[in-house]
């Protein structure tokens, strides 16, 4: 403790705090825009009945799936572009941000096309109740049509992160959370799509979002478009880690539906409430992973100043600011576990569930959290492999089995399934701080 006290606390501590929480506090704020879409979704899919709300809690673990590729080349990119506009090399910072872009358009089109030709054999190959099944197809493929937007509205805010335009990309996702929230409403209710408003609503302020966050990025691009296969071959080579891993994360996640639909009862309500909790827990889990991205950002800029020491002291800092709010949001949320869980649902099986997920889940956040937001510097510094190989093997050798094991083998219920998440995030958190302070990325 006293070796981490000196590094943190000295000469340097105010300026490594003002820049960190400079990017932080906007991406905490954008990820709360994300958190009360996601809640206002949830809000709506539980008027509709609660199978509705367990499809939309499958078909948005199974949009996850299809934006990966975008959600790590926005890590790449960041890497990337942070470190080249801290430094004086400017064709290759324009042709970082003109192949970025390229490389987040075309995936994004690829997988709108794939997601809207094969949502219903995608959703019939998974283990689930028939009468889930009906209303995750028509989820999904509403969804497919804005993956293309979604990537490129990601790359763009990557790029504002990495090139300090953090409040550009606020208002950007300010206005998206207000037409997103608005559409919500009016199209699942006012209009014959119905339950499916939720995801047209999610398409249209995706593709309002991307418009308005090229025109912010186009003033950082030259007058001819620069596309470098050496700049797209770096950004790959720090991007596959995280793709990767977000695949094993968004995937692990839909086989522990699977296993909660083998539970003998309730299975139905308990998938439901794995739904609701995460949203919750995702008050806290959003603004954690702004710190993330936050710690991507300042890591990667030091680098790019070859200033190793604030690059480590950096992140530690960030990390730190991150999980002092990250412990005040999880004792708020657990303190009215009960009234938030009512809100979210009218099926007092749901509700029950759903609070016992909150206070056993939220146990262990800010120690989650932690591990996180100090993976975010590791990504910085474009250590995606390193990370990416601690959380596959946690939540693969780890999670899931004793997940299985407890849940649904020993007939330990959806409890026991709740304290293996927790432990897998023990020791995932254990590993990337070892890995951490092993200084090895620097």
């Amino acid at each position: 403790m006293e070796k981490i006290r000196t590094i943190i606390w000295n000469d340097n501590i105010k300026a490594l705090i003002a820049e960190s929480w400079a990017v932080s506090w906007p991406m905490t704020l954008i990820m709360f825009f994300e958190f009360l879409i996601g809640i206002t979704d949830i809000y709506i899919a539980g008027k509709f009945g609660k199978e509705v709300q367990a499809a939309y809690g499958i078909a948005f673990q199974l949009y996850f799936v299809f934006i990966i590729i975008g959600i790590a080349l926005s890590v790449g990119l960041v890497s990337v572009v942070s470190r080249l506009f801290t430094s004086d090399k400017t064709d290759e910072f324009i042709a970082a941000i003109d192949s970025s872009l390229f490389l987040a358009t075309v995936s994004g089109l690829i997988f709108t096309a794939a997601g809207v030709l094969f949502s219903g054999q995608i959703i019939g190959i998974l283990n689930m109740p028939e009468n889930v099944k009906v209303y995750a197809i028509p989820f999904l493929a509403v969804y497919s049509i804005g993956f293309v937007f979604d990537y490129v509205l990601m790359a763009s805010n990557g790029i504002l992160r990495a090139c300090k335009m953090i409040k550009a990309s606020f208002w950007i996702m300010a206005i998206v959370c207000v037409m997103n929230i608005t559409l919500n409403f009016i199209l699942a209710f006012r209009t014959p799509l119905g339950f499916r408003g939720i995801a047209a609503a999610t398409v249209i302020s995706l593709f309002t979002g991307s418009v308005l966050a090229m025109a912010h990025v186009r003033k950082l691009m030259g007058r001819a478009f620069r596309l470098s296969t050496v700049v797209i071959k770096n950004i790959v080579h720090i991007s596959w880690p995280s793709g990767l891993q977000q695949v094993s994360w968004q995937l692990a996640y839909i086989v522990l539906y699977i296993i909660l639909s083998m539970l003998p009862a309730h299975k139905i309500e308990i998938m439901a409430a794995l739904t609701n909790g995460l949203k919750i827990e995702s008050a806290i889990f959003l603004p954690a992973f702004a710190f993330s991205l936050a710690a991507a950002v300042v890591v990667g800029n030091m680098l790019g100043k070859k200033d190793a020491a604030n690059a480590f002291r950096g992140g530690l800092v960030t990390a730190i600011v991150g999980v002092v709010i990250v412990l005040a949001m999880t004792l708020l949320i657990m303190l009215n576990a009960s009234h938030i869980a009512a809100v979210l649902s009218g099926n007092a099986i749901v509700i029950n569930e759903s609070i016992k997920y909150i206070y056993i889940a939220l146990l262990f956040e800010p120690i989650m959290e932690w591990g996180a937001i100090l993976g975010g510097a590791l990504n910085g510094a474009g250590d995606t492999k390193g990370v990416m190989t601690i959380m596959v093997l946690a939540v693969w050798i780890v999670r899931l089995p004793l997940s299985y094991i407890l849940g649904v083998y020993s007939g330990l219920g959806a409890l026991a399934v709740w304290w293996a998440m927790n432990f897998s995030n023990l020791i995932q958190t254990i590993f990337i701080t070892r890995r951490y302070f092993a200084k090895k990325w620097i």
